[in-house]
């Protein structure tokens, strides 16, 4: 994990760039032993918070009681997605179960968290697995404030190294059943939009997207670069949204930025 003086200062210089959310992630199961990690995770959220930034974290699986005290600290949003339908979700992980999931989204609501969950297609599932999926977030009891859309970047040496991209015309779908079905949700083009174009990336804005993750890098693959971002905002109209506000106006399209450790930014649109 990275020590307290690398994320703050990169947390300090997201915000002098502009960014309003700083975004924290570990590739973990659990918190399970991992007690001083949270300890510091918690001291990160208040320091951060306290720039008059809104913070996030991706962690794994949470209890009620570490969700209420990431709340206590100070986080915005905690983001635990689904990744697919129910049925199809065993094929492709085995290291928590589709309940655990649902369960750690629960505890977030209840600690009065926002939630961002949503999930990957190009993984092999079906229509019905993409819908059912969709189907499993619009009805929980609330809809998730952010619903991110991944289309899987093929990694070599990995069980699905062979699977055929994801066209743009299937994000557009995805993103427009999303957009009908939880309207009020912040709709994320994510991971995967480094192989379309800006006329396909405005495609996928047309059909309900309003967020996206732009930097050099999400997690472990690559993204489209930040001036690349820069000259779509440009051509787009796009300024940015100031923390935990709302649209000045509505015939206005503004975007909220934020930045995690690994150099990852967020751009709500």
């Amino acid at each position: 994990m990275l020590k307290k003086d690398a994320v703050l200062e990169a947390a300090r210089k997201a915000k002098a760039a502009g960014s309003s959310r700083f975004c924290m992630g570990a590739a973990w199961r659990d918190l399970d032993g991992r007690k001083t990690n949270f300890k510091d995770i918690l001291g990160y959220v208040r320091e951060i918070s306290a720039m008059n930034m809104e913070v996030c974290c991706t962690l794994g699986m949470l209890t009620a009681d570490q969700a209420k005290q990431l709340k206590e600290a100070g986080l915005t949003a905690y983001n635990h997605n689904l990744d697919t339908s129910r049925e199809y979700y065993p094929k492709i992980i085995t290291t928590r179960t589709y309940d655990e999931r649902l369960e750690t989204i629960s505890h977030v609501r209840d600690a009065g968290i926002n939630v961002c969950s949503g999930g990957i297609i190009g993984l092999g599932e079906s229509h019905t697995d993409r819908v059912g999926m969709l189907h499993t977030l619009a009805t929980l009891p609330e809809h998730p404030e952010s619903v991110p859309v991944n289309a899987l970047l093929a990694v070599e040496g990995t069980p699905l190294a062979e699977q055929k991209p994801v066209e743009v015309w299937e994000m557009v779908r995805m993103i427009s059943t999303a957009r009908i079905v939880m309207p009020s949700s912040m709709i994320r083009l994510s991971a995967g939009r480094v192989r379309f174009s800006v006329p396909e990336q405005a495609l996928c804005f047309m059909a309900g997207a309003n967020s996206i993750f732009t930097g050099d890098t999400l997690l472990t693959t690559p993204n489209n670069a930040i001036s690349e971002d820069a000259a779509m905002f440009e051509t787009l109209g796009l300024v940015p949204l100031e923390p935990k506000s709302i649209r000045p106006d509505e015939d206005e399209v503004v975007v909220e930025i934020a930045t995690s450790p690994s150099g990852t930014d967020e751009v709500k649109i």
